[in-house]
């Protein structure tokens, strides 16, 4: 099975992502993934894709669908994978469509992650990240009423991007991206709404009951 997940930020793709891969026994593929690994393996792509990082820049399109493309021809996801992250856009959606009928197949559905952006300002604005070791906690799911790590007893703080403000606008930027990409999608008819709202395991529940008309 070819499964695209998309979802703003704070719907949960990452763990979304890792259960249903789980449960299709397919590789789960993001984009952040094949970045480290090529340049931690120091491939000419990585190596490529390492001179516009270290300056600060994206990295070009061309870069990131060869990196795809050479990641979706490996043998593990010859009998179907999951992608998060990619595409982001249209036109890799186009890419990725062309690249894919040229191997005489195509994506079987897309998962939208629906959650709205009340809920992912709670979710992502409660955030507290430990000074000391780094994890995270939440203010209103883990009930931290103080600012000390339970785990080290550093001090938590929010990180600049969990701040409203930035979480508003960053919904607002995907939004103006992925509005059209959802819209590509639905035109395709291969598009599948998913409610993100609840219990991690119900969210699971309801992105697998798409997916039963393409398990064999």
């Amino acid at each position: 099975m070819r499964v695209v997940l998309v979802g703003p930020p704070g719907a949960g793709k990452g763990t979304q992502a890792q259960f249903i891969a789980s449960n299709l026994s397919i590789p789960k593929i993001s984009t952040g993934d094949i970045f480290r690994a090529n340049v931690s393996g120091g491939t000419e792509l990585g190596k490529l894709a390492k001179t516009y990082m270290d300056r600060g820049d994206l990295v070009p399109d061309e870069v990131t669908i060869a990196m795809v493309r050479d990641r979706l021809s490996e043998d593990d996801a010859q009998d179907g994978f999951l992608l998060d992250g990619f595409p982001r856009n249209v036109p890799q959606a186009e890419i990725l469509k062309k690249m894919l009928a040229e191997w005489n197949t195509g994506l079987d559905i897309v998962l939208e992650l629906v959650v709205d952006d009340d809920e992912v300002v709670r979710r992502l604005a409660g955030r507290r990240t430990c000074s000391q070791c780094g994890r995270i906690w939440h203010v209103e799911f883990d009930d931290k009423l103080d600012d000390v790590c339970d785990a080290c007893g550093g001090r938590l703080f929010q990180r600049d991007d969990d701040r409203e403000e930035t979480i508003r606008h960053r919904l607002e930027v995907y939004q103006e991206q992925t509005a059209p990409l959802i819209a590509f999608y639905a035109d395709e008819r291969i598009l599948a709404g998913v409610d993100a709202t609840g219990p991690v395991e119900e969210i699971t529940q309801r992105a697998m009951e798409h997916l039963r008309p393409f398990i064999d």
